[in-house]
């Protein structure tokens, strides 16, 4: 049986401008600690939708990771707007939080 990574590279592979299975597979890799790896499929998410803010927030705490925290806070910023204007309370907090605006 193919694991979730192995699962979603083959989708991937067939449909890679799907924004979907990239996301997937980014999950998949970070759930196998893999971190770096999820990276390029992030950003090819949030380069797809404006208004996709849980790509910026999982980016961001990678880049963190890899200590490229300008980056890291550029999205975290953008996560934030998004968060605001969609409402999303909990996410808002967490942001403000590792932006240090608590």
């Amino acid at each position: 049986m193919a694991s979730r990574v192995e699962h979603f590279e083959a989708l991937v592979r067939q449909q890679p401008d799907n924004a979907l299975f990239r996301f997937s597979l980014a999950q998949a890799l970070m759930g196998e600690n893999r971190p770096a790896e999820a990276v390029s499929h992030l950003e090819f998410c949030v380069a797809s939708r404006a208004d996709w803010m849980v790509p910026r927030i999982l980016l961001g705490k990678i880049l963190l990771q890899l200590s490229r925290t300008a980056e890291a806070n550029a999205l975290f910023s953008e996560a934030l707007g998004l968060a605001v204007d969609q409402h999303h309370e909990d996410p808002e907090r967490e942001l403000r939080a590792l932006l240090g605006e608590t």
